[in-house]
Parts: structure tokens; sequence; C-alpha cells
């Protein structure tokens, strides 16, 4: 059997992109079992847990820009 030749490689924004989603979707299902805990869940652990994922929604949000801007660049040349 030959390897698979249609194999393409990521770029660096690509994989930045992908790490950035894996890391927040994590932040997520964290934020969803805490908010499953109810009784022993504080204000404060919400409140931290919410920054956390507003910053990898940030980080996100920004590598898809960095991706899309970069994949703009060789339509433009």
């Amino acid at each position: 059997m030959e390897p698979e030749r249609s194999v393409r490689l990521w770029s660096r924004g690509e994989k930045e992109t992908e790490t950035e989603a894996t890391r927040l979707v994590e932040l997520v299902e964290e934020a969803l079992a805490v908010v499953s805990v109810r009784a022993t869940t504080e204000a404060d652990s919400l409140d931290a847990i919410a920054d956390r994922v507003e910053r990898a929604a940030r980080d996100f949000s920004v590598a898809l820009r960095e991706l899309a801007h970069q994949r703009r660049i060789p339509e433009d040349a």
C-alpha cells in the first residue's frame, strides 16, 4: 500500500488556531463540569473560570483572524 500523497502539513497559523480551539473547548468543558456541581461551586470560582474562558476565546479569535490574514496574502499577490 502506498503512503497517502495528499497529506498536507499544517502551517504555523493553522497549528496555533487548532491549539487555541482545543484550549477553549477544554475550558468550556471544565466550566460545564463546575456548573453541574452547583452546591460546591463558589461564585469566585465561577468568576475565575469565566475569566479563563474569556481569555481563551479572545486568543482563539485572534488566531483565527491571523490565519484569515495569512490566507488572504496569496490571493492579493
